[in-house]
């Protein structure tokens, strides 16, 4: 009985996941042939404040990769050990409470889908960012995507934002600056640092020990970046 109980089950769960699948597919399809990636891109990259590769610091990559997707120069789009970490907590939560998105997922949702949480809108996404990765290089992709998301105060891209916050271009941000901004757009509303210089702090703290973890700060460097602290 519990055998069969056992197969039907996966037999069910094996439909659904075929299901989203094909939804998940048209869904991709639907989106680049209204508008193609090239087009897509070629509209963010025209945006006033884009900001290049080149002229964000190093610090503020690194600080962005440590809590967003730290395999990103090694997987091809999508990260399987991530999803299988979220697919465990989400069945153990009993719904969606970690994505386990890359930034190259990330930013196809950016580009053409909404925020809801679904498995057909995942599965496209997936679609994306493979076609993503074949199109553009990794640091073309890090690029797009730190002008694709919101840092908060009506900030769209990483050039907004710093001029916003600290009155400078991306390429002038101090460490501390730089690890306070890749912290943000996690809760726009909560760790926005004009909303609650607190909570910013303290996802700040978040983002600096991840970069103490993935090895881009020792101990020592990250105590000197939290001690650089300003005021709001």
């Amino acid at each position: 009985m519990l055998k069969c109980l056992a197969a039907c089950a996966l037999a069910a769960a094996l439909c659904f996941c075929g299901g989203a699948l094909i939804k998940g597919y048209y869904m991709y399809r639907a989106a680049i042939e209204e508008v193609c990636l090239e087009d897509k891109v070629s509209a963010i990259q025209a945006k006033e404040n884009y900001t290049a590769f080149d002229q964000l610091p190093e610090i503020y990559v690194d600080a962005v990769l440590s809590v967003e997707d730290h395999r990103f120069y090694s997987h091809p789009g999508i990260d399987v050990i991530a999803i299988a970490r979220a697919a465990f907590n989400d069945i153990r939560a009993g719904a969606f409470v970690e994505g386990g998105s890359t930034v190259t997922q990330q930013l196809a949702k950016n580009l053409y889908f909404t925020q809801e949480k679904e498995l057909e809108r995942k599965v496209a996404e997936m679609f994306l960012a493979f076609d993503l990765e074949r199109s553009y290089s990794k640091n073309e992709i890090l690029e797009l995507y730190v002008n694709t998301i919101y840092f908060g105060n009506g900030y769209y891209c990483v050039g907004d934002a710093s001029q916003g916050y600290f009155g400078k271009e991306p390429e002038d941000m101090t460490d501390y600056e730089s690890t306070l901004l890749a912290g943000v757009p996690n809760a726009p509303s909560c760790y926005a640092p004009t909303v609650s210089p607190r909570l910013a702090a303290q996802r700040q703290a978040q983002v600096v020990a991840r970069m103490v973890k993935c090895g881009y700060f020792t101990e020592e460097r990250a105590h000197e970046t939290l001690a650089a602290e300003i005021d709001w």
